[in-house]
């Protein structure tokens, strides 16, 4: 019998109750009711997803608050201390989930999609959602180093000629320094950490693999150790080397309760493996102090001989792939805080999350989607990767459905927009006309927007916009929300550029009018919306009063240009949004994220700078000291500890930002008429502490642009370089934040300014 003919929800309604639950389809509806009707509740891809986070959640509720004498990761430690700050009560919470240090940092090599991480006290998880080492110090008298039950650690990040976190930990005359990093051993990507240790008298280094990471628990069942060299092998998958024999080793199983209780029984010392069918085994291996030092390396293929899928060259070394990638790379010059780090390191984080696809994160959002590539497509742009961007572009069309719809996430409106314009983006900036492969997809791309749209004809005030839909997931419920409106319009104007380079006129011209129709259709929604009454905010959507959904509607200036900087809606949202949803001069967007937001927060900086309003500094620099301390963004902050509270610990697309608002306070095209302007982000605080500030050569959509400023008592020294596109010089102005703006004549290439 078909599924169709059964009663389902008549079953369903049937069993709930009997067993005493809440009826799941009378709960759905109600659920739904706080949304615009939609054809897609949720994205399956973020339903899937959050329920893994849960599951493990439930996982963590179940062995840790009951295991509080094991050696928990940092974050549990500090949010199951009743003493802590970051202490939650677990009364009726059925997951546990850490909501107060989401903060980690990858390292890797470019080219290669294993990313291991490193939680903040050096826990460093070297395959994705695995389990993790950890090292300690021993002392045979006084009292045990334990990365994560300390208070204070120095974490840094060395980027000079690979990517390296360094972890160090000083406590009672003990020091424990790690350094964690990707290296590459006969062509083979490998995990290398080095712990060396110090100690005061007699003691061990050791280090212990454990069966969780930041999320929470990850399952080990069995643990080896190898016949024929030093370490283990676990889970009967992967393997863990060690540089030299250790002094002894330690196994243990979730009944016999922590391998750290056993460290100096000698009850397990002949002990050779270990299995736990509930998966939390744990194992350790010690090293006596020589003196009063001791070293050791251990290594982590992360890749098996029978998977291999990507070599490098034999005798390559990951100081080589790091140079060859980075050559070409635009240069900054900007002594001023951290914001020359921030960028160095910004980059590199972009670099190690395009293997060729784009990844969201190196582990809670590590997976695509349209909206994080369309910033890190730009990013990327403006600093010189161009190839890589290529790269990314051509890993959309494997995203595009029949009806040319380009899906990451089903249900989210936004993503051809993105997608056709990176494509554009990427054509403009690299000065090359739109390669003829793309044609067919930029026109099912174009006419899948023009397609979904609600017909114009109705009432309604969202007359003519998109459907609703779960849009940007930080928005809200599924509602008709701007964001994405501006992005099918920012869309169809891609696709016109796009197809006019090709030749195809009579599609450009077709696509063009249909930008038109749809702007006229926002704004005759917006007019609606606010009335005779109201200031012209722009809300998230129709439905919408003021909130901090808002800074999604901010898309029209930043980064799609669809308005001029000056204009009224845009203004008093930018303004709005500055007034009522700032804590510290940094976004607190209260709605999923509950937290502050690096990224948004600098797309509000981005629309304040365009309008030369110098309040975007105050931002800069909030979201500048917000970083961590190996130089990321999480993506949202909790307001009063200042660590991670949602979503991946190391966000890419704030990283992208940080590299965009770098370059605009140096070089930023206007398109509507096209314009260069220079300076635009330098302002006063900075010209008064830096002598020299340079930045490039950094493509633009004129040209490669290189710029240099150099600072004295009396004045400032503007000069820039240009190898134009065609030949043809752009209209350059300089406009310095806190001065009036100064067009410059034409075959200038220096201008010097008064303080």
């Amino acid at each position: 019998m078909s599924k169709k003919w059964l009663p389902w929800k008549f079953i369903l309604k049937k069993v709930a109750r009997a067993q005493g639950f809440v009826d799941p389809i009378v709960l759905m509806s109600q659920f739904n009711r706080f949304a615009q009707p939609s054809e897609v509740l949720a994205p399956v891809e973020l339903l899937r997803a959050g329920a893994v986070l849960h599951a493990r959640g439930l996982i963590n509720s179940q062995v840790i608050q009951h295991n509080l004498d094991w050696v928990w990761p940092y974050w549990a430690r500090c949010q199951f201390d009743p003493r802590d700050s970051s202490f939650i009560p677990r009364a009726f919470s059925l997951t546990h989930i850490n909501l107060t240090h989401r903060n980690w940092t990858a390292v890797g090599v470019p080219g290669f999609q294993e990313l291991p991480i490193v939680d903040p006290r050096g826990l460093v998880t070297p395959f994705f959602d695995s389990w993790s080492i950890d090292g300690w110090i021993i002392p045979l008298n006084g009292e045990n180093l334990i990365p994560s039950r300390t208070e204070n650690a120095v974490q840094r990040v060395e980027y000079r000629d690979s990517f390296v976190v360094t972890t160090e930990i000083s406590e009672d005359r003990k020091l424990l320094h790690s350094r964690a990093e990707v290296t590459i051993k006969n062509g083979t990507p490998v995990c290398q950490i080095n712990y060396s240790g110090r100690c005061c008298g007699e003691g061990w280094l050791v280090a212990a693999l454990r069966p969780y990471n930041p999320e929470g628990i990850s399952f080990i069942h069995d643990i080896k150790l190898l016949h024929t060299c030093d370490g283990w092998n676990v889970n009967k998958e992967q393997f863990v080397f060690f540089s030299r024999q250790p002094d002894y080793y330690r196994f243990s199983h979730y009944r016999k309760g922590d391998v750290y209780h056993w460290i100096h029984s000698s009850m397990l010392r002949d002990r050779k493996s270990i299995n736990c069918e509930i998966g939390l085994a744990t194992a350790l291996a010690a090293w006596k102090f020589d003196g009063e030092k001791c070293d050791i390396q251990i290594s982590i293929p992360l890749e098996r001989e029978r998977k291999k899928t990507k070599k490098f060259s034999v005798g390559e070394s990951k100081e080589q792939v790091w140079l060859r990638v980075l050559s070409g790379k635009c240069d900054l010059e900007m002594e001023y805080g951290r914001f020359s780090d921030l960028y160095e390191t910004a980059i590199r984080t972009l670099i190690l999350h395009t293997p060729s696809h784009s990844f969201a994160g190196p582990y809670t959002y590590r997976r695509f989607w349209f909206r994080d590539a369309a910033f890190i497509v730009n990013a990327l742009l403006v600093c010189g990767m161009i190839p890589r961007c290529e790269c990314i572009i051509n890993t959309f069309f494997s995203h595009q459905n029949s009806d040319g719809y380009f899906l990451s996430q089903q249900g989210e409106w936004d993503s051809n927009g993105e997608a056709l314009w990176a494509m554009q983006r990427y054509c403009m900036v690299s000065g090359s006309k739109t390669p003829v492969a793309w044609k067919e997809a930029i026109v099912k791309g174009a006419d899948w927007i023009t397609k979904k749209r609600i017909s114009s004809e109705l009432p309604n005030v969202y007359a003519g916009l998109f459907p609703s839909g779960f849009s940007a997931e930080h928005l809200g419920p599924n509602d008709y929300y701007y964001w994405d409106d501006f992005w099918g319009i920012a869309g169809l104007r891609a696709a016109a550029w796009l197809l006019d380079s090709l030749g195809e006129q009579e599609y450009s011209k077709r696509y063009s009018y249909e930008a038109d129709e749809f702007m006229k259709s926002v704004l005759k929604s917006l007019k609606k919306v606010a009335g005779s009454h109201r200031r012209p905010i722009m809300p998230a959507s129709p439905f919408r009063r003021p909130d901090s959904g808002a800074v999604g509607s901010l898309a029209v200036g930043y980064p799609l240009q669809l308005w001029k900087p000056d204009d009224k809606h845009l203004k008093l949202t930018a303004e709005y949004l500055y007034e009522k949803c700032l804590i510290d001069n940094a976004f607190y967007h209260d709605i999923s994220h509950s937290g502050i937001n690096p990224y948004l927060t600098l797309h509000i900086a981005q629309v304040l700078m365009r309008a030369s309003d110098i309040r975007f500094a105050d931002l800069m620099e909030s979201i500048a000291a917000l970083s961590s301390k190996t130089g990321q963004w999480p993506e949202a902050i909790h307001p009063q500890l200042k660590t991670g509270c949602m979503g991946d610990g190391q966000h890419v697309w704030a990283a992208a930002e940080w590299v965009l608002i770098i370059r605009s306070c140096f070089i930023s095209e206007e398109t509507d008429p096209p314009v260069l302007f220079l300076c635009r982000g330098i302002y006063g605080k900075i010209i008064e502490n830096v002598k020299n500030l340079s930045f490039g050569p950094s493509p633009t959509i004129f040209g490669l642009v290189s710029i240099l400023i150099t600072n004295n008592k009396k004045e400032t020294i503007i000069e820039w370089e240009g190898k134009w596109h065609n030949g043809k010089e752009p209209i350059i102005v300089i406009a310095f934040p806190e001065k009036k703006p100064l067009r410059v004549e034409t075959g200038t290439s220096k201008v010097v300014l008064s303080r």
